[in-house]
Parts: C-alpha cells; sequence; structure tokens
C-alpha cells in the first residue's frame, strides 16, 4: 500500500470507536431502552404501571332499601276509594294496591314496601307544614323520602292568598336542611305541583265535578269554572304561574343537593284527563292518577342520571 492508504485505515477504525463511545452515551443519557424490538425486558426495568383506580361509588343509588313519603292529600290517596277520606293504600309512593303498584312496592316488592316504608303526608298540608312531616320521617332512617307538596299553596280563597314563592322556597329549604341534618346520605325525590289549570279544563266537562267544586275546592282556580271573562282567565293564569313558580323553586333547591332529583316537571306536564281524576271530586287523582304518578316516581328514581 501507498502512504496515504496506511494514513486511512487507522483513521477509519478510531472513527467507529468515537461514534460507539458518542451512541452510548446519548442512549445513556436519554434513558433508552437497549433491550431488542423482539426481546423481553430483563426483570425490574421500566416503570411498573400503576393499579387501576376503584369506580368511584355512585351518588345516587337507583335500588334504595326504605322509602318515605311526605306531603298533602295527593301523597295521602284521599278520595281516590270514597269520598271525603284519606286511602292510603292506593297512595302513589307507598300504597299496597296492585292496581296503582306504587313506588315503594316498585323498589322493594309487596313484602318489601309492607316492611320499609312509611307515608307523613297529611290532608291539606302546605309546604309550611313539609319539615314537621320531614322530622318525623327520619325517625325511620329512609333511604329514599318521597316528596309531593305545593298544590295547596295555589288553591286558596284568593290569588292574593296564594303563598309568597319566597316563603315556599324558604320552607323547602328547611324541610331539605332537617333531612340532611339527620341523614346526609338520604336520598330526596321530588315530584312537580301538577297544572291546576289543566285540571280545571278537565274537571269542567263534569256538571256534577263543577257542583262538587262549588263546596270549596280550590277556590282560586276551580272557583266559577264556567266564567270564560277576562278577570276569571286572569284569574287562572295568576294561579298557573304561581305554580310554575314554585315548581322553579323545587328545582332549584333540588340542584343544590346532590342526592335529591326533581322529576324535570313531569308531574305539571302529564296530560291527564278525567280517567285520572277522582270520581268524587273531579280534583284529587283517583286510582288510575295514582298509578301514573308512580309510574314518573319510579322512572325518575331509577333513572341512570337525571
Amino acid at each position: 500500500m501507498d502512504q496515504g492508504t496506511r494514513w486511512r485505515g487507522p483513521g477509519r477504525g478510531r472513527s467507529r470507536a468515537v461514534l460507539a463511545v458518542v451512541a452510548a452515551t446519548v442512549l445513556g443519557a436519554a434513558g433508552c431502552d437497549a433491550v431488542g424490538g423482539g426481546r423481553a425486558a430483563p426483570s425490574g426495568a421500566g416503570e411498573k404501571k400503576a393499579a387501576p383506580a376503584p369506580s368511584p361509588t355512585p351518588v345516587w343509588d337507583t335500588s334504595p332499601a326504605s322509602v318515605a313519603a311526605v306531603g298533602d292529600s295527593i301523597t295521602t290517596g284521599f278520595d281516590a276509594c270514597s269520598v271525603l277520606a284519606d286511602c292510603p293504600e292506593v297512595s302513589w309512593a307507598t300504597g299496597s294496591s296492585e292496581k296503582v303498584d306504587s313506588l315503594a312496592v316498585r323498589l322493594l316488592g309487596p313484602s318489601g314496601a309492607a316492611e320499609r316504608s312509611w307515608n307523613y303526608a297529611v290532608t291539606g298540608a302546605r309546604m309550611a307544614d313539609l319539615p314537621g312531616q320531614m322530622a318525623r320521617a327520619v325517625t325511620r332512617a329512609p333511604e329514599l323520602v318521597a316528596v309531593m307538596a305545593g298544590a295547596n299553596d295555589a288553591c286558596r280563597a284568593t290569588t292574593s292568598a296564594m303563598t309568597p314563592v319566597a316563603d315556599f322556597r324558604a320552607d323547602f329549604e328547611d324541610a331539605i336542611g332537617t333531612l340532611r341534618r339527620a341523614l346526609p346520605k338520604a336520598q330526596v325525590y321530588v315530584a312537580s305541583v301538577p297544572d291546576l289549570k289543566r285540571l280545571w279544563s278537565q274537571g269542567r266537562t263534569s256538571e256534577t265535578g263543577k257542583q262538587v267544586w262549588k263546596l270549596g275546592i280550590c277556590p282560586s282556580m276551580l272557583g266559577d269554572p264556567d266564567a270564560l271573562d277576562a278577570a276569571a282567565n286572569e284569574r287562572r293564569e295568576t294561579v298557573r304561574g304561581r305554580v310554575e313558580e314554585y315548581n322553579r323553586a323545587l328545582e332549584e333547591v333540588c340542584a343544590a343537593d346532590e342526592r335529591c332529583r326533581y322529576d324535570g316537571g313531569a308531574v305539571y306536564a302529564y296530560r291527564f284527563g278525567t280517567a285520572q281524576l277522582s270520581r268524587w271530586d273531579w280534583f284529587h287523582p283517583g286510582v288510575d292518577g295514582q298509578a301514573r304518578l308512580a309510574e314518573i316516581a319510579h322512572r325518575t328514581v331509577t333513572a341512570a342520571k337525571p
């Protein structure tokens, strides 16, 4: 070989050595795994996989093990079985009647409902009475409390006598507070107040119903049912507007409590007819009406999400 060739040979060897050292240094600094792609890494190589986090327990239990009910005459089954009498066996919330299939029966079964459901509703009750009813209900430590109240706050002798919305809201907040102080994890189902104007439009088709209404049933809405003058229409719209305000209050207070579910206005929006009304007063739900209320409640309570 000539002298140039002898010089280049050793240079190439040194270059390869330098490149090897640099490559090893770079790989080491970058923390790269030097194990070949087709070979398993040595024991302990790389980071250990973190254990999967446990699934969070849902805040809302769709199958509570006990039910208490609070509210007014709708929940006592008033006038559903006989005139001027409560009929708790057909209550939408806790009744035992097979014709109704109440919320408690749907959730607990007939025997479970008989043992683990309680009804503290009182005919004629208004929202101001709800904190006291709730105080009695919590003594049973129910997992779910079903609430339906507000119709009597709107059904007064005159529109000016209806419960102010601020008072209605405060009383409902008081009732929820009573529950929370005693049972922080109890769930609450809240039914919207029914559409009383639809009640007028349906019931007024019955001459018997109109005669019964004259005895003083919800005069703010049902008084002088055949009157269609401006004053009568304004009176009925005032009542309907107040009911809608009550429902907004129920929804807003319930939304502030993670264990409370409002029915989304389902009871208010339900298009009931005379078949769902009591045949004695054309005001309270009859047996079929109670069954429809039970359906709405069960659907809301058992929904995966509100």
